[in-house]
């Protein structure tokens, strides 16, 4: 187990929405639009010495035609890097463009550290996506567009690596209790591979950062080998955003500059330096990762292909697939599938 897990808080819902007319079709960028329409809805309903928090970074997102735009070059919308004042992220597992009558939608809510709490979802959240899939406000409810045509179908609650049904056909069981730990439960970020794993997919987009300054300050990363890594995707990159992220989800409000090395012993310390060491040492034998379009958030997509990838870095490598890492993950960006 990697122990900076046990301090954070991350409630996972998986939501299934059933098309209840004849067909809908969908933007570019489905998480986009999950991100401007739940989150206007929410703001709306909110009394209004809450509003303040929801205003500004929604007001970046309330121009969905340019926003949809599948023109070259026509979209000039600068996409935010997060759009609501809470810890959420939006996973959008559905990718097709066209959804008939009857066919199912999935899509994951992640809420993180203070916000991973099930009374919001419930009070909140779960409000606004029961008016979505009825609403008749015309700046959501247009021809064939998927806003006001859906029924709520299922959500379930992850439990380790399990699904725990909360809502059934529609029906909600209000006496399930949601704890903001139990998603960790069964899980033990140890390599339990027999063989070496080879691929990094990654099925969102994403934009990682690459200053290196905070890696060097942890004493995690040599300053003679910085000059041979770039800005483009790389196992250093990976294991570097995923440090940066753990901080940012533990302290970005502590008063204290504080960090996830003070919440390892010396072993666990010795195996992220040795993780980071095996890293850089590590490259890439085939790669098709490509850059998206700017109407996309994130920077780039596509696979990693490695000869294998050491045990050691394994359990670093589900815990950012899980979390996300980079920039804009509220929007989905940042998190991959090994093989």
């Amino acid at each position: 187990m990697l122990p900076f897990l046990n301090q954070l808080n991350l409630i996972r819902y998986l939501i299934v929405w059933r098309v209840n007319s004849s067909v809908v079709f969908f933007p570019q960028y489905f998480s986009l639009d999950i991100s401007r329409v739940i989150g206007t809805i929410i703001y709306n309903r909110l009394p209004t010495k809450d509003k303040k928090s929801w205003k500004k970074t929604l007001e970046k997102l309330n121009v969905p035609d340019k926003m949809n735009s599948t023109r070259e070059g026509e979209s000039s919308v600068s996409i935010p890097e997060s759009s609501w004042p809470i810890n959420a992220v939006l996973v959008p597992y559905s990718t097709k463009r066209t959804y008939a009558r009857g066919e199912l939608i999935f899509w994951e809510l992640k809420l993180f550290g203070k916000h991973a709490d099930h009374g919001l979802f419930l009070e909140v959240i779960l409000p606004a996506l029961e008016e979505a899939s009825f609403t008749s406000d015309p700046q959501f409810s247009k021809k064939n567009r998927l806003w006001g045509h859906f029924d709520i179908q299922h959500i379930y609650v992850a439990r380790g690596d399990c699904w725990v049904p909360l809502v059934v056909n529609g029906k909600l069981d209000l006496h399930y209790r949601v704890n903001p730990k139990q998603w960790l439960e069964g899980l033990s970020f140890r390599p339990q591979f027999k063989q070496r794993l080879r691929i990094i997919n990654w099925f969102t987009t994403f934009d990682l950062e690459n200053d290196f300054t905070y890696l060097r300050q942890l004493k995690l990363i040599d300053d003679t080998k910085i000059e041979k890594m770039s800005d483009s995707p790389n196992l250093t990159l990976i294991l570097a955003n995923l440090i940066q992220r753990i901080d940012e989800l533990l302290f970005k409000n502590s008063k204290t500059n504080s960090s996830i090395i003070e919440l390892m012993d010396d072993k666990e310390t010795k195996n992220l330096q040795k993780s980071f060491s095996l890293a850089n040492n590590i490259s890439t034998i085939k790669t098709n990762i490509r850059s998206v379009t700017p109407i996309f958030p994130g920077k780039w997509t596509g696979i990693m292909r490695y000869k294998n990838l050491p045990n050691f870095v394994v359990p670093y490598l589900e815990a950012a697939s899980i979390i996300h890492i980079g920039k804009q993950t509220h929007y989905g960006c940042g998190t991959f599938a090994l093989h």
